[in-house]
């Protein structure tokens, strides 16, 4: 008896019986998308770099001094007189004084306005120069009267003791354009009066101060504060 018909599936793998069947093969992506792949790599690589430049770009700052309120020339810097502050400067940041140095004790050649950073070309060693204390009555220096102001000292006769300069005049400059480095001594309270004596420190040349003293001769002071800073000279 023979065997039944076998349907041909058409899977033979070429056995001999019958023809071989279809090989699977694998399913390459359009090359397109290769393309798309690289530029989109490309793309995440362009916006890293562009992002750590503008980082990188808006740390470029260094730390510089900066005055702290208005300087006249002539003022001997402390350490209030200055605030650190970070700017982006370039190529002109060694022009200015970087907060790893410190300026105390050095002269200021001409003004400089609040705000202002700190150039080195304004700094001077504090040559000839010596902090003179005069006593002024508060009445006679101006309420708002502080460190760092350009002032003019007269002396002037008081006719209760019959004072006068040695060349006899009853007002004489006895301190010009000199810089104030310290105002103590001036209360704010309902007990101050027109008596009380405020301490008026200036830096003069010391070759000078005997000379200071010498016009003063026991006379009463008044202290006259010189243009503001803002109108004062910029040139170094």
């Amino acid at each position: 008896m023979s065997a039944p018909p076998v349907a041909d599936t058409g899977l033979g793998r070429g056995t001999g019986d019958g023809p071989a069947g279809p090989v699977a093969r694998r399913v390459r992506p359009p090359r397109w998308l290769d393309l798309r792949l690289g530029l989109g790599v490309l793309l995440v690589l362009g916006s890293v770099l562009v992002g750590a430049r503008v980082v990188s770009a808006a740390d470029a700052t260094v730390p510089v001094w900066s005055a702290a309120g208005d300087l006249a020339a002539g003022t001997v810097l402390e350490g209030d007189d200055l605030v650190a502050v970070s700017v982006r400067l370039d190529d002109v940041a060694p022009a200015y004084l970087a907060t790893s140095t410190r300026p105390e004790g050095r002269v200021l050649s001409r003004a400089v306005r609040a705000g202002e950073l700190l150039p080195r070309s304004v700094l001077e060693e504090p040559t000839g120069l010596v902090q003179l204390a005069l006593p002024v009555q508060a009445g006679f220096a101006p309420p708002g009267l502080a460190r760092g102001q350009a002032v003019d000292v007269y002396a002037v006769a008081d006719p209760a003791l019959g004072a006068a300069g040695p060349t006899g005049g009853d007002v004489e400059l006895v301190v010009g354009a000199a810089t104030v480095q310290a105002v103590s001594g001036r209360g704010d309270g309902v007990l101050t009066t027109s008596a009380s004596t405020v301490q008026v420190v200036v830096a003069v040349p010391a070759d000078e101060a005997a000379g200071v003293l010498g016009a003063i001769g026991g006379r009463g002071l008044v202290v006259v504060v010189r243009e503001p800073v803002d109108g004062a000279g910029t040139t170094d």
